[in-house]
């Protein structure tokens, strides 16, 4: 875990318990993020917010009110295929 920033309103513990996953974590947002679409062109997203579940992410990019769902990568890079419109939504989804 870093001391990388939390979204609004939320805390740790909240995230673990909306998600299930007791080992959530924050992650440094200096990172690659690509959004890989199904047509397999790829989007450069700029994370202002990462959270890491075990080897899937939610990214929150920055300018950018919708979360994003990837796979972090052996490279610390992450690929997301699905968006949500809010967090809780988004770990539900998890």
């Amino acid at each position: 875990m870093t001391n990388a920033p939390l979204p609004a309103g939320w805390t740790l513990p909240r995230i673990r318990d909306v998600s299930g996953d007791q080992e959530a974590v924050t992650l440094d947002a200096e990172r690659v993020v690509r959004r890989v679409s199904h047509t397999g062109t790829h989007e450069r997203l700029h994370p202002e917010i990462v959270l890491g579940f075990h080897s899937l992410c939610l990214v929150k990019p920055l300018h950018d009110d919708c979360w994003y769902m990837g796979s972090l990568n052996e490279d610390g890079s992450a690929d997301c295929w699905t968006r949500y419109d809010d967090l809780h939504e988004a770990l539900r989804g998890l």
